[in-house]
């Protein structure tokens, strides 16, 4: 299926490793040119060469995006060297698994504001030129107490109000915002490889919960984020799709 990306202008934050560079990648490889950052300068350089594999342009600039000018820079940058912002993906997470006040900030900065303000920063852009998509990447933490970590899952679930507002808001602009909740998605390195390895037990609790049997790859939540970005889901706005192997089993 072709979805009509080729030539599109895209951003990901957070995209050095995981669930972001599997969505970059994705998305170079429907022939969008794309636009990175993290705060990893190693990781960020080893994904913009795998982006850039696939033939399109690539912008790839580390940032801080807690940092509300570090953010607008690497917004800007970004708009500069494609030369327009189609789609707008929010994904970075400050895991903040404590409830304190490190872990609410974490967790308020890095997954919600900074999805605030890079709205703010491209809805202008995007508008001026007929319309875009911006996707958050929530959580199905979101959704339901799948973790013990309030600051994360509250956070998460203002993602999804958040969303849900501005998809009513700019509809008239054929601006389309929606969010995507992965289920627990395991990767070298990632949370869940943190886990298992540090306290199995409570893995293994997690894992007998999912229908699937499995955990999820980055890769599978990518394709449904490219999915949604594109103009075959064009009449799909304001949505949560939760990508998760039937581990949240509410019916909302």
């Amino acid at each position: 299926m072709d979805l009509g990306l080729k030539g599109k202008g895209v951003i990901v934050t957070g995209a050095s490793r995981g669930i972001g560079r599997a969505i970059a990648l994705e998305f170079a490889a429907e022939g969008a040119n794309v636009a990175i950052c993290a705060r990893g300068g190693e990781a960020l350089e080893a994904t913009a060469s795998e982006v850039a594999a696939h033939g399109g342009s690539v912008h790839a600039a580390a940032c801080d995006v807690s940092d509300a000018e570090a953010l607008k820079s690497f917004l800007d940058g970004a708009h500069a060297a494609l030369g327009r912002v189609d789609v707008m993906i929010n994904n970075p997470s400050g895991f903040g698994i404590t409830d304190d006040e490190a872990g609410w900030q974490a967790s308020l900065d890095i997954d919600l504001m900074a999805s605030v303000r890079s709205s703010w920063q491209v809805v202008p852009w995007m508008e001026a030129q007929g319309g875009g998509s911006i996707i958050h990447i929530s959580s199905i933490s979101g959704l339901d107490v799948t973790l013990p970590m309030p600051a994360y899952c509250a956070a998460k679930a203002a993602l999804i109000s958040h969303a849900k507002c501005m998809a009513a808001n700019l509809a008239p602009k054929s601006i389309r915002v929606n969010c995507v909740a992965p289920g627990s998605i395991e990767f070298p390195g990632g949370f869940w490889e943190q886990i298992k390895n540090d306290d199995r037990a409570f893995y293994d609790g997690v894992l007998a919960g999912v229908p699937s049997g499995r955990l999820g790859r980055p890769e599978e939540i990518a394709a449904a984020v490219v999915f949604l970005a594109s103009g075959r889901a064009s009449w799909i706005s304001g949505v949560t799709l939760s990508v998760d192997g039937v581990q949240h089993k509410g019916n909302l």
